[in-house]
């Protein structure tokens, strides 16, 4: 065998770029965190990143909780831990899923570095490259970006104002068998959709896990908003129905605080002992001090009012954009969620998501395209808008801001035909997604 040619220093710019995996190819940087360092400047509106509202959170008593966990478990708080995670904390998880009618064991429960590992974890134990993984089109684009690096092949499956169609998911896997191609997993967020924002109906919960049993795939239950619905009571998870077919995946991240950096996944007794496996060859275990944070906060403090006071501030928000889209952008299209961060807009005809971008961050507005929710890169006639984070007054100003473009984008439209290629006719001198 003809060893190796060593790198050539200075030849290109990865001099190691022959030597990495062929996963590592696939790996891209997401839409999302590319715009961080724009909508971070005071004078964006940023309608782009799902971050959470903190300033709802009690600091001061969280403050004083953390204080006493190292005054008074400090050497256990900074220790190793177990790869399965905290097991206080996964008897408090129990209470929280118990809000969706899921009913589990402590051993059931695999804490995570946040739902993302969550999601790492699940589809390392189960894809090889190439086997599909079906998922709602669109789709949370970290959960793509973890499915392209193990080279799975995602195949999207319709969603309307219902949630996931069953009857184009049956036909999907009904095609999929008859080509001859492995379907593993069903990845759906059933409640609150990112970035849809729409929700899986109750009348077709039990037919979407019909055909998934029937065709033999597992379903990923992803679940992070659940709790943040503008009704009365939470909506029964479909892992409360469906124990053997159903990964339950949860988050701390939105009810809670997303620096903890602690999610979690439910599984039946075989995959969990493989999850712990596959975490612990990741990172040992979860961090102790996050664990136990979260495990006193549960402990110490009313966590359900909590809850119910950011359903009333998110729900603020949510009637500021929709009301706002409603008098600036009439002859756009958007969801109207019943909970979580984000409405999903289908711009006016002949108008680009993305190559419009650079233009909205000129005019001091953020969005995420809607091409980061697709596979194959589809999806430029919609964007993502966020109401979580900014002010009803802030999402006001920013949609103002936003109808100025897309009114621009318009204009432009009349004389080019469409907007997809007008990088070559406009400035974009400006900052744009590829430089930040």
């Amino acid at each position: 065998m003809t060893p190796p040619t060593p790198p050539t220093p200075g030849t290109r710019l990865d001099p190691w770029f022959g030597a990495y995996a062929q996963r590592a190819h696939n790996m891209r940087a997401s839409e999302v965190r590319a715009l961080f360092a724009v909508v971070n400047r005071p004078e964006v509106v940023s309608l782009a990143g799902g971050m959470p509202y903190l300033e709802g959170l009690p600091m001061e008593t969280i403050a004083a909780s953390m204080e006493r966990l190292i005054a008074t478990h400090g050497t256990t708080a900074l220790q190793y831990g177990s790869g399965q995670g905290h097991e206080a904390l996964r008897e408090q998880i129990l209470e929280v899923m118990r809000l969706e009618g899921i009913e589990a064991h402590p051993d059931d429960v695999v804490v995570t570095t946040g739902s993302q590992q969550a999601l790492d974890l699940v589809t390392r134990i189960f894809i090889d490259p190439g086997d599909v993984i079906v998922a709602e089109a669109p789709s949370y684009v970290g959960a793509l970006g973890v499915f392209r690096s193990y080279q799975a092949d995602v195949v999207h499956v319709p969603l309307d104002e219902h949630g996931l169609v069953p009857e184009a998911l049956d036909e999907t896997l009904t095609a999929l068998a008859a080509a001859g191609r492995r379907v593993k997993l069903l990845y759906t967020i059933p409640n609150f959709h990112n970035p849809a924002g729409v929700t899986l109906s109750l009348e077709r919960r039990p037919r979407v896990l019909e055909i998934a049993r029937r065709h033999g795939v597992l379903v990923v239950e992803d679940n992070p908003y659940g709790l943040l619905g503008f009704g009365s009571e939470p909506l029964q998870a479909m892992r409360a129905t469906d124990e053997d077919g159903v990964l339950y995946l949860g988050s701390f991240s939105k009810t809670f605080a997303p620096g903890f950096r602690v999610g979690w996944v439910v599984a039946p007794h075989a995959v969990r002992e493989k999850l712990v496996l596959a975490s612990e060859s990741a990172i040992l275990c979860p961090s102790n001090a996050s664990q136990m944070a979260i495990s006193s906060y549960l402990e110490t403090s009313d966590w359900k009012a909590q809850i119910k006071a950011f359903q009333v501030l998110y729900r603020e928000r949510r009637d500021a954009m929709v009301g706002a889209l409603a008098e600036h952008m009439p002859d756009a299209s958007w969801t109207v969620p019943d909970g979580g961060f984000y409405t999903w807009v289908k711009l006016p005809e002949g108008l680009d998501s993305k190559s419009m971008l650079p233009r909205a961050v000129t005019g001091r507005v953020a969005y995420v395209p809607g091409t980061a929710f697709f596979a194959d890169g589809t999806g430029g006639d919609h964007m993502r808008l966020s109401y979580c984070f900014p002010t009803p007054d802030r999402i006001r100003e920013g949609v103002r801001r936003l109808a100025s473009v897309v009114n621009a984008e318009r204009e432009l439209v009349e004389i080019f035909g469409t907007t997809a290629h007008l990088d070559d006719v406009t400035d974009t001198d400006n900052p744009g997604p590829d430089l930040v």
